[in-house]
C-alpha cells in the first residue's frame, strides 16, 4: 500500500504553517500520523500537500494554569498515560490513553490529531467531551477557544477551519471526581466498537451530585448520554438503578451499522458498557 503523490512542507514556526496553510489548497495536517497516514496509503486520502507539524517547539507540553491543565496539541498519548500530573488531576485522560490502539500508536498519536481527525469511533473525543473541554484554534484571524460541545461536528468534520491549526487543549483539574473509560474494542486497530467515559462526583449520602458520559463508537459523532445523565443526577446509584438508566444511552441517537456490529447489537453493548464505566468510577 503505497500513497499517492505528495509534497511534504516541514515548517519550524507556527507562522509558517499558518502562512503556508493560508496560501494552498488540498493540504493536511500531519501530526502523530496515526489516522491520516493509514488513509492515506488506502488512497482514501489523497492530498496534494501534507504539512507536518513535528519540527515546530512548544506544540508538546502538559501544564498546570490554575483550575485547569493545558496540553499542547502535539503532546502524544504515552505522554498523557504517563503524566503524574494528569494522574493525579484528570485521570479520565491517562485512563483513556492508555487503551488507544496499540504501543506504537500510543508513542507516536497526539491528542491534537486525535480531535482534529474527529473520528467517530475515537477514544479520546469522549473524554474531551466527558470533561467539557476547551480547545484552542490559531489561523489568519488571530485565535479562538472552541467548547468540545461544538467542537465535533459530524463523521470525521470538526469545527477548526481548514486554515486553523489546533494547538492547545484545556481541560479542568477535577480535584477527587471519580473517572472511568472501558470500551470494547475493535480487535484489528482497536477502534472503539462502543466507549464509554464517566466523570462523577458523589455527596456525602453517596448521592451523585455530578456526572458526565461520553460516549463514542455508537453514532456518526461523539455524544453526552443525557438521557442517562438526567436519569442518574442525584441519586443514589446502586446497581439496579444504572442498569435500568443506561438502557437511555442511545435515546435521540442514530446508531450506526457496520461489519463491527448491527444497530441493535451495538445499543446493548452501549448499555453495557455504560453500567460498567459508572461502576469503575465509582470503585476508582
Amino acid at each position: 500500500m503505497i500513497p499517492a503523490s505528495f509534497e511534504y512542507y516541514s515548517p519550524t514556526t507556527l507562522k509558517e504553517a499558518l502562512d503556508f496553510l493560508s496560501s494552498r489548497e488540498d493540504v493536511k495536517i500531519l501530526a502523530g500520523g496515526q489516522s491520516l497516514v493509514p488513509l492515506m496509503k488506502l488512497r482514501l486520502a489523497k492530498p496534494r500537500t501534507i504539512v507536518d507539524l513535528s519540527r515546530i517547539p512548544d506544540l508538546n507540553y502538559i501544564r498546570e494554569q490554575g483550575s485547569r491543565i493545558v496540553l499542547g496539541s502535539m503532546t502524544t498519548y504515552e505522554q498523557i498515560e504517563t503524566s503524574a500530573l494528569l494522574q493525579a488531576k484528570c485521570p479520565l485522560l491517562p485512563q483513556t490513553a492508555a487503551v488507544v490502539g496499540d504501543v506504537q500508536v500510543r508513542n507516536q498519536g497526539t491528542i491534537g490529531g486525535s480531535l482534529a481527525h474527529a473520528d467517530p469511533a475515537g477514544d479520546m473525543p469522549a473524554a474531551i467531551l466527558t470533561l467539557a473541554a476547551e480547545m484552542k484554534a490559531i489561523g489568519p484571524n488571530g485565535e479562538r477557544w472552541i467548547r468540545a460541545e461544538d467542537f465535533f461536528v459530524g463523521l470525521l468534520t470538526s469545527a477548526l477551519e481548514p486554515d486553523e491549526i489546533l494547538t492547545e487543549v484545556r481541560v479542568p483539574a477535577l480535584n477527587g471526581a471519580k473517572t472511568a473509560y472501558l470500551k470494547a474494542a475493535q480487535r484489528a486497530a482497536g477502534f472503539a466498537v462502543v466507549g464509554v467515559a464517566v466523570c462523577l462526583r458523589l455527596d456525602q449520602n453517596g448521592s451523585c451530585n455530578n456526572l458526565a458520559i461520553g460516549v463514542t463508537g455508537v453514532g456518526d459523532k461523539v455524544y453526552r448520554a443525557e438521557a442517562v445523565e438526567k436519569i442518574l443526577l442525584g441519586k443514589r446509584l446502586d446497581a439496579n438503578f444504572i442498569e435500568q438508566a443506561a438502557r437511555e444511552v442511545t435515546r435521540g441517537v442514530d446508531v450506526i451499522e457496520d461489519i463491527n456490529g448491527s444497530k441493535e447489537y451495538r445499543s446493548h453493548l452501549a448499555g453495557v458498557y455504560t453500567v460498567r464505566a459508572v461502576k469503575a468510577a465509582m470503585q476508582a
